[in-house]
């Protein structure tokens, strides 16, 4: 299997056992798109093994999935759970940012 192309800006959140990957990344034609990987660390024998899934977002579907995701965090904040303090798990975490 050919491998990925080129990767141009990552992020990682770690979200307790889950960590996430937002990967810019560019195409043979010079097009750009991301991948949001979700890596969740299992149990496995002696170690550990990561259990991987992926969604690939194009260019031309960016700004609707953006709104789709603000508007169901929205809803969830603002009419399921209004009294909830979100802010509690604001915090800095290392710059895990990285340009080539």
């Amino acid at each position: 299997m050919e491998r990925e192309q080129e990767e141009l800006f990552s992020k990682r959140v770690r979200a307790g056992k889950r960590t996430y990957f937002f990967d810019v990344r560019t195409t043979k034609a010079n097009d750009y798109y991301l991948t949001i990987t979700e890596s969740k660390r299992k149990p496995k024998d002696d170690g550990f093994t990561f259990e991987k899934h992926k969604i690939f977002l194009y260019k031309e579907d960016f700004n609707k999935f953006v709104n789709a995701l603000n508007e169901s965090v929205e809803h969830i904040k603002t009419d399921l759970m209004p009294e909830f303090d979100f802010t509690q798990f604001d915090r800095d975490e290392d710059d895990d940012s990285s340009w080539d």
